[in-house]
C-alpha cells in the first residue's frame, strides 16, 4: 500500500462531524437537548480554522514561493 500525504482539512472535518454526531446521540439517549445556537457557529468556525490549516500545510509542502522565475530576455 502506498503512503499518501496527510489531508489536515479532511481529518479535522471528519473528527468534527463525528463529535457532533456523538453529542447528539448522547443527548438523545439522556433525554437532553443540544443548543443549535452553539453547535452551528462552533462547527463553522472549526471548519474555517481547518481550511486555513489545510491551506498553510499545502503552501508549506510546496515551498515558500521565494523563488522567482527568471526575467524574460529582451530582444
Amino acid at each position: 500500500m502506498r503512503k499518501h500525504r496527510l489531508d489536515v482539512f479532511s481529518l479535522i472535518s471528519g473528527v468534527l462531524f463525528t463529535t457532533v454526531a456523538g453529542v447528539y446521540l448522547v443527548a438523545s439517549l439522556n433525554d437532553r437537548t443540544v443548543n443549535g445556537r452553539i453547535v452551528i457557529p462552533v462547527t463553522l468556525i472549526t471548519l474555517g480554522v481547518a481550511g486555513l490549516a489545510g491551506a498553510v500545510t499545502a503552501v508549506a509542502r510546496r515551498g515558500r514561493g521565494d523563488e522567482l522565475p527568471p526575467p524574460p530576455e529582451e530582444v
